[in-house]
């Protein structure tokens, strides 16, 4: 099912809010690392104005995020697979560490 416009932006800014507060930064912050206004920011994050592309990204790496596009098809699997796994039966086979070792 796809989703309205309004919907997106909320939830585009509500991730960005997290992620912001997660790492302790402020709207100023993460706007002056992105290269825009702090109002600009400020309306982004909550969902009240869409952003150009090349914003987003900007904004997201000022973040740690990256932007990826994926086929609409695919998102049910990759919701699945972001999804928080609460039964360990259900992990993968093997899963890559942050020091590379694919099967530790």
């Amino acid at each position: 099912m796809a989703r309205s416009g309004s919907d997106a932006l909320l939830e585009i800014g509500r991730l960005l809010k997290d992620t912001r507060k997660g790492q302790q930064l402020t709207q100023e912050q993460v706007a002056d690392m992105a290269g825009i206004s702090r109002p600009r920011y400020r309306e982004i994050e909550a969902g009240s104005s869409a952003a150009r592309t090349t914003t987003l990204i900007n904004i997201g790496r000022a973040l740690g995020l990256e932007l990826m596009l994926i086929p609409q098809a695919m998102v049910p699997a990759v919701d699945a697979l972001l999804r928080p796994h609460d039964d360990l039966d259900d992990l993968p086979a093997f899963m890559a560490r942050a020091d590379g070792d694919e099967n530790a």
